[in-house]
């Protein structure tokens, strides 16, 4: 495996979010307009104006790209959270599509007020990425890990663990973008993906796994380390 490449931490806005906050930001200055120069009291466009601010402020958040670091000498036994949000399950469940057999499911749920872009969980490489059509069932329920459109990319890393990490659409999302191509190789604080609206990412992990987070516990993107391989 080649030598982690480090980037300064910044933010900066995702290329899939830059042609919606463009329109946006034209269709609110063309509304703001027209309310400003064609009506004589201007409570509408101050009201115009305060609710559709704070709605695209909310967007442009959930927009961001940040280009983080892991600060770790030795990377080569852990997993990070693939995505911003909250930890919603952790379990041991039969994955009966790759594995078949007994795994380690670590659950992480984004909020409309993430950041939704996804990162590689360990470093490795890539042994395939698989789309699945499906449901759009909320995202944090049991069977949208099954029933979902998704997307799973299997990671090998350098000791041959394979390591699972599924995007699922949730009711909202229509959307699921994965970088990863199968052959290459992937990193820790490289972008898997990304996924339009609230979501769920899940990480199946060998048994024996060391879990080092908890229920409801927020987690943070390529800085949050959530288990340790044996």
């Amino acid at each position: 495996m080649g030598k982690r490449i480090k980037r300064l931490k910044h933010i900066r806005i995702h290329r899939e979010g830059t042609d919606t906050l463009l329109y946006g930001l034209i269709f609110i200055i063309a509304i703001a307009a027209c309310l400003w120069y064609l009506l004589d009291t201007k409570w509408p466009f101050w009201a115009f104006v305060s609710i559709f601010g704070i709605c695209y402020a909310i967007v442009v958040n959930f927009y961001q790209c940040p280009i983080r670091y892991l600060k770790a000498d030795d990377t080569s036994k852990i997993v990070v959270a693939p995505a911003d949000g909250k930890i919603v399950v952790i379990e041991e469940v039969e994955e009966n599509t790759y594995f078949h057999d007994r795994r380690i499911m670590v659950s992480i749920f984004m909020s409309l007020f993430n950041v939704h872009a996804n990162w590689f969980p360990v470093d490795g490489s890539i042994k395939f990425v698989h789309h699945h059509n499906g449901n759009y069932h909320k995202a944090w329920l049991p069977k949208a890990s099954e029933e979902n459109e998704r997307a799973d990319t299997m990671i090998t890393t350098d000791d041959g663990v394979d390591i699972l990490c599924r995007q699922i659409a949730g009711a909202m999302a229509r959307r699921i973008v994965t970088y990863a191509k199968e052959g290459e190789d992937c990193y820790i604080d490289e972008h898997l993906g990304f996924i339009k609206l609230g979501s769920r990412v899940d990480v199946f992990l060998p048994l024996g796994t060391e879990i080092l987070v908890n229920m409801g516990q927020k987690t943070v993107g390529d800085q949050t380390i959530i288990a340790k391989l044996k």
